[in-house]
C-alpha cells in the first residue's frame, strides 16, 4: 500500500512543470521554517512551547527573510532527482545566513532579545537544515526508487548484465552513478591497486585486489569489466590490460578525459579498449617552435588533405594559426567532408578546396603561385600494397611522376619547403608501391642536391610505419571480424609490423619537417614491432571472446591464415644501412642515405617515363631494379595490370 502511495505521489509530482515542481518546493518550505523555530524553542524548554502574543511576529518574520535567501543561494533550481554533496553544501551556506539574519533581527528589536535563549538559535539551524536538506534527500530516494521500478517495468524482465568497475577513484564512483541511473549495466563490484582501499565499501559497492577476480567473475556471472583509471599513463593502463587478457572477460573503457571535459561524450558512453592502450605506445610533448615553424602566418597547402595522414595533418595545422589553408585533394568528397569539418574548428581561417591530380604540374603551378603558398604537405600518393602492385603503371604515374610534377611547380614558384610524407615500405622494397615511394625520395634528394635546378625551395622527406585507423589498416578490419563473428584473417602467423596513432604521425611529420635543410630523410622512432597473430589474439579476448583452435575446439573466434597478398614482406624496415644520427626531437632520427644527382636521375627518369607510358612492363622493373636499393619484388610482371 505504501509503495503504491508512494508511486503514485512521485508519478504525479515528476509529471509537473518544472515551475510547478519549485512553486510546490518553495511552499514546503515556507511551512517547515516557522514549524523548525517552534521545535528548537520546544526543545530548549523540554516542553511543548506556545508562543506569546508579543513573540508571534517572530514566527511570522521567519520564513518571509528564509525564502529570499534560500532563492538567492539557488535551491529551487536544483534537480532534486540528481541533488549531491555540492547541493547540500549550498543549503548548509543558506541557512547559516538565515540563522545570523534572523539572531540579529531579534537582538535589534530589544524586546525579545532577553526573552529568547542564545541556544534556540543553533537548535533552530540544526533542525532546519534536517528538514530542508533531509526532505530532499529523501525526495531524492523516493523518485529514485521510482525511476528504476519504471525502468525495470519498461525493460520486461530484462536482466541487467553485472560488471565489475576497474578503479574505485572518482571516475570509477562517476561510472558507477551513470551505471546505476541509467540501469543499462549493473555495478557489483571495485577492483582496485591500492591496498588501503581494501575491504571498504563506496556506495554499497565493496573494493577488491585483483586477486580476487576470478572469485568475483564467478560469483556474479560477470562478463565484463570497464576501466576508470583516465588518469594513468599508457603503458600502466597496457599492464593492467595485459593482466585482464587471461580472463573470459569483454574489457572496455571510459572515454578521454578531454573529450569528457570538452563535453563530446559523458562518463556514462563507454567505448571498446582503444587499440593505442595495447601497445602502451607513450607520447612525447611535442616541441613548440618545431610545430610553428613552417606553419605559423604562413598560406599551407596539404596535397592528398582528404587521406588519413592528409587529412590529420589539416587537424593540426588549423590550431598552428596558419594565414591560409589550401586542401589540395583529387576524391570529391573527402575533399568536402574534410573543408566542412575543418570549416567547423575554425570558421574564422581561410580555408581553399581545390580539386587536382598532383601529376598536372600547370595546375599545382598555378595553384601555389596564385595564392603564394610557402608550406607544402605532400601527402597525395597511392598506398595500397595489392592494389598498386597490380595497377603499377599507375601507381608508377602517381606516387613518382606526381611527386616530380609537384616538385617541379614548387621550385618554379618559390616554395619555401616542401615535406613529402613518405612509408617504411620504401625501405629494401618487395613491392611497387615501396619502390615508387624510394623513387620519389630520390628525386627530392637529387633536386635539393643540385642548386643549379633549385636555389631556393627546401626539400625534407620523413619516412614511417603503419598508423592506425588510416584507410586499409588492420585494426578495423580485425574489430569488424570480431563483431561479426569471425573468423580473424591474418596473412602469416610471422608477420610483424610497426604502429603508431594518426594524430602522433602528423604530429612528428610537422615537427621533422622544420628541422630539415634539404635533402634530409627522418625517421620516426616506431617503438617496438607488433606481431600481428599476436594483436588479433589480444583484441580477441579483450572483446570478451576465446580463440577457436585445436587446443580450444570450442572456442568462440578462429584465426584464418591467408597467406602474404601481393607484395607484402614479413617485416618492414625504416633505415636503409645503419647511418642514422639524432635529432632535437626524441622520437625523430635523421637518416643519411646514398643519392643519385640529379643530372643522372633525369636521364633514368625520361626512361622510365617512356616505358611506363608504353606499358612495358619488364623494362620498368629493370629500371627500378637497377636504380632503388635493395628492390626484390615477390610478384612477376605478369602480374601487373597496365
Amino acid at each position: 500500500m505504501l509503495h503504491l502511495i508512494n508511486s503514485t505521489i512521485s508519478h504525479w509530482f515528476l509529471s509537473r512543470s518544472r515551475s510547478v515542481k519549485r512553486i510546490i518546493t518553495l511552499c514546503v518550505d515556507f511551512f517547515v521554517v516557522p514549524i523548525a523555530l517552534w521545535m528548537a524553542f520546544s526543545l530548549r524548554y523540554s516542553e511543548f512551547y506556545l508562543p506569546s502574543h508579543e513573540q508571534t511576529w517572530m514566527f511570522i518574520l521567519s520564513p518571509v527573510l528564509a525564502i529570499p535567501i534560500f532563492i538567492r543561494f539557488g535551491l529551487y533550481r536544483a534537480v532534486i532527482r540528481y541533488i549531491g554533496l555540492h547541493a547540500l553544501g549550498t543549503i548548509f551556506q543558506a541557512v547559516a545566513l538565515y540563522t545570523v539574519l534572523l539572531a540579529t533581527m531579534i537582538l535589534i528589536s530589544g524586546s525579545l532579545s532577553g526573552v529568547v535563549p542564545r541556544t534556540v538559535y543553533g537548535i533552530n539551524a540544526l533542525i532546519l537544515l534536517l528538514f530542508v536538506g533531509g526532505s530532499r534527500l529523501f525526495a531524492r530516494w523516493i523518485f529514485a526508487d521510482y525511476q528504476r521500478a519504471q525502468s525495470t517495468k519498461n525493460t520486461v524482465e530484462r536482466r541487467v548484465p553485472p560488471v565489475i568497475i576497474y578503479g574505485a577513484g572518482a571516475s570509477g564512483v562517476q561510472l558507477a552513478d551513470a551505471l546505476k541511473t541509467s540501469n543499462q549495466q549493473k555495478p557489483v563490484a571495485f577492483i582496485d591497486d591500492h591496498a588501503d582501499l581494501y575491504n571498504r565499501q563506496i556506495n554499497g559497492l565493496n573494493i577488491y585486489p585483483f586477486k580476487e577476480l576470478s572469485y568475483l567473475i564467478e560469483k556474479y556471472h560477470v562478463r565484463d569489466v570497464l576501466l576508470a583509471i583516465p588518469s594513468v599513463s599508457r603503458r600502466d593502463r597496457q599492464k593492467i590490460i595485459a593482466s585482464l587478457e587471461p580472463y573470459p572477460i569483454h574489457v572496455r573503457t571510459l572515454p578521454d578525459l578531454s573529450d569528457i571535459a570538452e563535453g563530446k561524450v559523458k562518463v556514462s558512453d563507454i567505448q571498446d579498449v582503444d587499440i593505442t592502450d595495447l601497445l602502451g605506445r607513450e607520447q612525447v610533448d611535442p616541441i613548440q617552435h618545431l610545430l610553428q615553424e613552417n606553419i605559423t602566418d604562413k598560406v599551407v597547402m596539404v596535397t592528398g588533405a582528404g587521406g588519413s595522414i592528409g587529412s590529420e595533418l589539416c587537424r593540426k595545422i588549423i590550431l598552428l594559426n596558419p594565414k591560409e589553408l589550401i586542401l589540395f585533394e583529387l576524391n570529391e568528397f573527402v575533399l568536402y567532408e574534410i573543408e566542412k569539418e575543418l570549416q567547423q574548428i575554425n570558421d574564422s581561417l581561410s580555408i581553399i578546396s581545390v580539386l587536382g591530380s598532383v601529376q598536372n604540374q600547370h595546375r599545382v603551378e598555378s595553384i601555389c603561385q596564385q595564392f603564394n603558398i610557402e608550406t607544402i604537405y605532400h601527402a597525395a600518393a597511392y598506398k595500397h600494397v595489392p592494389l598498386v602492385e597490380k595497377n603499377s603503371s599507375e601507381g608508377i604515374r602517381n606516387n613518382i611522376f606526381g611527386t616530380l610534377s609537384l616538385a617541379k611547380a614548387a621550385i618554379e614558384s618559390n616554395v619555401e619547403t616542401v615535406v613529402l610524407i613518405s612509408t617504411d615500405k620504401a625501405v629494401n622494397p618487395t613491392n611497387i608501391m615501396g619502390a615508387s615511394k624510394r623513387f620519389a625520395e630520390l628525386i627530392l634528394q637529387a633536386l635539393a642536391e643540385d642548386k643549379q635546378q633549385n636555389q631556393q625551395t627546401r626539400f625534407t622527406m620523413v619516412r614511417f610505419g603503419n598508423v592506425l585507423g588510416s584507410s586499409g589498416s588492420v585494426v578495423p578490419l580485425f574489430h569488424k571480424q570480431i563483431a561479426s563473428g569471425g573468423p580473424v584473417t591474418v596473412t602469416d602467423p610471422e608477420i610483424i609490423r610497426y604502429f603508431m596513432t594518426i594524430p602522433e604521425a602528423a604530429e612528428l611529420v610537422i615537427q621533422a619537417g622544420a628541422m630539415g635543410q634539404g635533402g634530409d630523410v627522418f625517421v620516426l622512432d616506431m617503438g617496438e614491432p607488433v606481431k600481428i597473430v599476436d594483436l588479433a589474439k589480444r583484441m580477441i579476448h579483450l572483446s570478451g571472446y576465446t580463440e577457436k583452435n585445436d587446443d580450444n575446439l570450442d572456442g568462440d573466434i578462429e584465426i584464418v591464415y591467408t597467406g602474404l597478398r601481393s607484395g607484402e614482406k614479413l617485416y618492414e624496415e625504416l633505415l636503409i644501412g645503419n647511418n642514422v644520427t639524432e635529432t632535437e626531437h626524441s622520437k625523430i632520427m635523421r637518416a643519411q642515405e646514398a643519392i643519385i644527382p640529379w643530372k643522372q636521375l633525369n636521364e633514368i627518369l625520361k626512361e622510365l617515363e617512356l616505358e611506363n607510358n608504353a606499358d612495358n612492363c619488364q623494362q620498368v622493373r629493370e629500371i627500378l631494379l637497377m636504380h632503388v636499393d635493395g628492390f626484390k619484388p615477390q610478384c612477376g610482371v605478369e602480374d601487373w595490370l597496365n
